[in-house]
């Protein structure tokens, strides 16, 4: 089945007090099809709101446009103030790549939005980031440099020419100021809360942790230049990090305020560390930190990892406590309520499937009676992400117990990657029985006239091709699992019996697997296909097999060694 594309969009609007203007835009892009608006964060000091929503591309655009216009006719920005830079009343609106696009295809779909923009309501456009027309317009502070007061100046420098929209300051542009969209990697807005007022002490933290830097001082505090005049600066500690420091009224305390724009570079947990580190040197202490907008859920998971491992515990925990972990270390309830459900990208767009979120009991209920599904392949997978959660256990279960210590690097790293491979047993579990669902709507579907009937057999065909690959990807996930299985052996030796329950639950997962690829492939017609498919099926489950039996054999020869 082709994956569906799915880009999230986050406009900042210069409007963060009045709520009935914040409803009206958001609203207005929550009508469109195929987008889901999944955050909306005002701030009254900043005078701004983020929003976040993801979908189709196409619908984003049309519902980003949408955004902007509406904004364009609620805000004048001729009259605006706040903390944050700004230079329109939708200020920025980037692109990212979330499932099934490239940054060059989200760069395009900024230059179609920046066109609409310029063309259709006359708001002077920049492109930056992956979008970007020159290279000097990449960075947004440097497209942004004088924000909305410097705007009249700016449009009339030919070196400053928008790439869409009017090059002078037009009515519209008055009112409206000018919009930067772009394509950029994930962004996570971040402030690091200090228990002070002091905002000096803040913009010198910020500076200190920034890419940027801060501006060399000589022993008289003058300011070090070169032989052009310009200020000599000392580089930041992180990669990939903007950051200033300012006084939040509202909360009664000065915030470093930082957006990491490549979280893979320079981590959440990494940067709140090294402010904490700056700041203590400042005599000020970071009492927690704020997420604006949502995070990917890799870097709660990084976090939550990090903090484990430092209080000497394996690593490899489940996603939940993971999360749990790294909100209560970022600190991130300090100053409200964090739902991971909904602040967490990942989370947002898509939560456990129906099948997964019953209780055991309601489950087996279910699979008890006359449903035809779940069935036996969604069971198979269950079992798979059984034997998966038992490894790690065991390796949960090793960590930190003294006489061990040789096999703690072991145990953390087959941990988590025992935790993965559950969590895709767990999603299979699901994808399984809507497979068989979706096979049977297509067998439903009418076939009186020649066209119906071709697309009810094309609909047919892409059902039975889903009803294959969906156990054959659980049975050859069965290996990899074995392979955790055979590590966790060399755990804990009071988790051996638990270990071998997990080889034995991992070769039902294989063999049930085997068992639902080759039902599927009854009928399937597409011959070079179905010899692919029943090859590797076998290899996979004659792997599988014979790895079970040696891990058995080798767990009930240890086990009658300890009886007798």
């Amino acid at each position: 089945m082709s994956i569906t594309p799915i880009v999230e969009c986050v406009p900042n609007f210069s409007e963060g007090r009045h709520p009935e203007i914040i409803e009206k835009i958001t609203s207005t892009m929550a009508a469109v099809e195929g987008v889901s608006l999944l955050d909306v964060d005002p701030g009254e000091a900043t005078n701004r709101t983020v929003v976040t929503l993801v979908g189709e591309p196409q619908a984003v655009v049309e519902a980003a446009f949408r955004g902007i216009q509406q904004a364009s006719e609620l805000i004048d920005m001729s009259t605006h103030s706040g903390a944050h830079p700004r230079m329109g009343a939708t200020d920025v609106c980037p692109f990212v790549p979330v499932r099934g696009l490239t940054m060059e295809d989200c760069a395009d779909l900024a230059r179609q939005l920046g066109e609409r923009v310029g063309n259709e309501l006359g708001i002077p456009v920049y492109l930056y980031e992956s979008a970007a027309s020159r290279p000097e317009r990449q960075n947004l502070a440097e497209v942004r440099a004088g924000e909305y007061e410097a705007l009249p100046s700016k449009l009339n420098d030919p070196e400053w020419v928008p790439d869409f929209g009017p090059s002078g300051m037009t009515d519209q542009a008055r009112r409206s100021g000018a919009t930067v969209i772009g394509a950029r990697p994930f962004l996570i807005a971040y402030n690091v809360n200090l228990n002070t007022k002091n905002t000096k002490r803040a913009m010198k933290i910020a500076a200190l942790v920034r890419e940027k830097g801060i501006l060399r001082r000589d022993e008289n505090f003058e300011i070090v230049r070169d032989a052009d005049g310009n200020g000599v600066r000392d580089p930041g500690r992180f990669k990939c990090v903007k950051g200033i420091g300012w006084y939040i009224e509202e909360y009664g305390c000065c915030q470093v305020s930082l957006n990491l724009t490549d979280y893979r570079v320079s981590a959440v947990h990494e940067v709140l560390e090294g402010v904490r580190e700056v700041a203590h040197n400042e005599g000020v202490v970071v009492t927690g930190s704020e997420l604006v907008g949502l995070i990917p859920l890799e870097a709660m998971l990084d976090a939550g990892r990090f903090y484990l491992n430092r209080q000497g515990l394996n690593p490899g925990a489940s996603e939940q406590e993971l999360i749990e972990t790294a909100i209560r270390s970022l600190g991130l309830r300090d100053l409200g309520e964090f739902d991971p459900d909904q602040r967490i990208i990942e989370r947002c767009i898509a939560s456990d499937g129906p099948l997964i979120q019953q209780t055991v009991r309601t489950f087996v209920d279910t699979l008890a009676s006359d449903a035809p599904a779940p069935g036996g392949g969604s069971v198979a997978s269950l079992c798979g992400a059984m034997a998966a959660g038992l490894a790690a256990m065991v390796g949960q279960l090793t960590t930190g117990k003294r006489g061990l210590e040789s096999q703690f690097e072991a145990m953390n790293t087959m941990a988590i990657e025992a935790q993965a491979l559950k969590e895709g047993f767990l999603h299979d579990v699901d994808a399984d029985t809507a497979a068989f669902d979706q096979w049977m709507a297509a067998r439903g579907m009418p076939k009186k006239t020649p066209e119906e009937k071709k697309v009810r057999a094309q609909a047919i065909r892409a059902a039975r091709r889903e009803a294959i690959d969906v156990p054959l990807r659980v049975l050859e996930r069965t290996n990899a699992t074995l392979k955790m299985v055979e590590i966790a052996l060399n755990g804990n030796p009071n988790c051996l019996s638990d270990a071998g329950v997990g080889a034995l639950t991992a070769a039902a997962c294989a063999e049930g697997a085997w068992y639902n690829v080759y039902i599927n492939l009854d009928g399937f017609r597409d011959v070079d296909a179905a010899a692919e498919y029943r090859r590797r099926a076998d290899q996979a489950l004659e792997n599988a097999l014979q790895h079970a039996r040696q891990i058995g054999e080798r767990v009930r020869k240890s086990l009658r060694e300890a009886a007798s």
